[in-house]
């Protein structure tokens, strides 16, 4: 097993998905991760310092022996920052060979990126896109999906009707604005697949943010998918739905590789159409999913659970998705399509007869975990006997995140820290997204006068009270005789009700 190995990583930005994941991930495995301050990293739609940002980077790089860095936040400050910046093709450029620059300084530098197509939401907002979008987004994105199906011959009259409504609405500076902006950034990820083809970078995910099957996204994807051809660069650049796992997709896949191996994953599901199901907020089925997570963390995907290293259970609808917040779903989806009593007794029985480990990557809700799931696995006494256990926002953020978890967990054991973020995914995922969330957004915080996307600050009331409700559901649905998870610290990091920080320690009889 290799050690004393130091690996340099640039958040995608400083929410804790992105900066305290990976971290939370390898700590006490011996893996020296390092990260810049925060007070660089940026805020929300406010930029990261970028210069500062290059000069760590190419500092950090010097006696690392690898690196994986987020480009949104080298070139643009951020995820959101990505989405609104008035950069040029030029100063991209610029930003951009700064990798060059690290091989150059280190070239034994094992060198990972991540570099998101812009995303186009179906929503009018503008708590993350610029302010028009809070006016014109679903104009926006309906005029990119009803031109693309037009292209394909594909749009129907009442469609191609829609599509004159909205060029009559739909402000010109607006449009171009905005499809300006998108071409740059495409721009910078064509730009980017030629450093993959210059061996610069040795491993790229492409991921897509609230992706959908036509539309604008769907272009880009296809335009870059010709330019990963053109290069030659299809196995070592990955393309598929994704964003905020990417950094623990990425930290799995280089300690498999320092360490020469490529583990096989066995993914057991709920239903028999589970598989076939397409995730809300992605643009392909579960399973094609399913394996891209799996190659892009470095492992392989296993024909049966006989010759895997490790289980993954998948627990999905079986059929449509619904959101968290409309659970228990009364839908055959979850009701008559799947069994997840089955998928629990079959986890249980594979760690006792196989000691093999068994993870859970909780894809049956979007947004959040699947309650009467965690139910199941608490009566059956597998809450801290898992390799991995996450489902929180897309399906893809869920998969990338417990498969990275149950890759290291298989390499490390049963570390603190595994048992700390094991807790932690069941304290968000099940507790606070989806079940406090909810109680408090539609009750005390529209009482006390503020909204879901603006609440009194990232340590104020509000964040009291999801702490006290959070210790309240840690009691009743995640506590065991045996063990006990205590919360160390609660904040709301974009000052809005939809992600939280936490903090949790677990404690063990």
């Amino acid at each position: 097993m290799v050690e004393n190995v130091k690996i340099v990583y640039l958040p995608l930005d400083e929410r804790p998905c992105n900066y305290e994941y990976p971290a939370l991930l390898i700590n006490g495995t011996g893996v020296n991760l390092v990260r810049p301050d925060l007070e660089i990293m940026g805020q929300k739609k406010q930029p990261g310092d970028t210069d500062r940002l290059g000069v760590w980077l190419e500092e950090e790089c010097k006696n690392a022996d690898g690196a994986i860095v987020a480009l949104d936040t080298l070139l643009y400050g951020g995820i959101v920052p990505s989405r609104l910046h008035d950069l040029n093709e030029e100063e991209i450029g610029k930003r951009i060979d700064r990798l060059r620059g690290l091989k150059r300084q280190n070239p034994k530098l094992k060198l990972f990126a991540l570099h998101l197509i812009m995303r186009c939401p179906q929503y009018s907002s503008s708590d993350e896109e610029p302010e028009y979008y809070g006016l014109y987004g679903r104009e926006l994105f309906q005029k990119g999906y009803i031109t693309h199906r037009h292209e394909l011959g594909l749009a129907s009259e009442d469609e191609l009707e829609e599509l004159r409504r909205i060029e009559k609405v739909l402000p010109e500076e607006v449009e171009t604005d905005y499809l300006g902006r998108r071409a740059l950034n495409r721009a910078a990820n064509q730009a980017v697949l030629r450093y993959v083809e210059e061996g610069i970078i040795d491993f790229l995910i492409i991921p897509q943010d609230d992706s959908a099957t036509y539309g604008w996204t769907a272009k880009d994807q296809q335009l870059l998918r010709d330019e990963m051809t053109l290069r030659n660069v299809e196995l070592s650049s990955l393309m598929y739905p994704g964003a905020d796992e990417a950094g623990c997709t990425l930290i799995a896949r280089m300690i498999n590789e320092m360490n020469g191996d490529m583990p096989f994953v066995y993914p057991r599901f709920s239903g028999v159409g589970a598989p076939f199901v397409t995730p809300l907020y992605e643009d392909r089925p579960l399973f094609e999913s399913v394996k891209y997570q799996i190659l892009a963390a470095g492992g392989q995907v296993a024909a049966s659970a006989q010759e895997a290293d490790m289980i993954l259970l998948v627990n999905a609808p079986g059929a449509e998705m619904t959101e968290s917040n409309n659970q228990p779903s009364p839908e055959a989806s979850y009701q008559v399509l799947r069994n997840a009593v089955e998928l629990v007794e079959y986890g249980s029985f594979i760690m006792k007869r196989f000691r093999k480990p068994v993870a859970v990557g909780d894809v049956a809700y979007a947004n959040g975990g699947d309650l009467q799931l965690l139910k199941l696995l608490r009566q059956k006494g597998m809450l801290f006997d898992l390799a991995g256990y996450a489902g929180w926002n897309t399906s893809s953020n869920t998969l990338g995140t417990v498969i990275a978890q149950m890759m290291l967990f298989t390499r490390y054991g049963r570390t603190e820290g595994h048992l700390d973020f094991l807790a932690l995914r069941y304290v968000e995922d099940c507790g606070y997204c989806a079940s406090v969330r909810k109680l408090l957004s539609q009750g005390q915080v529209q009482e006390m006068g503020y909204s879901y996307f603006e609440i009194d600050g990232r340590r104020g009331q509000i964040a009291s009270l999801v702490r006290e409700k959070l210790e309240q559901f840690i009691h009743e649905h995640v506590d065991t005789e045996n063990t006990r998870v205590k919360i160390i610290d609660v904040y709301m990091p974009w000052n809005r009700m939809f992600e939280v920080g936490v903090t949790v320690k677990v404690t063990e009889d």
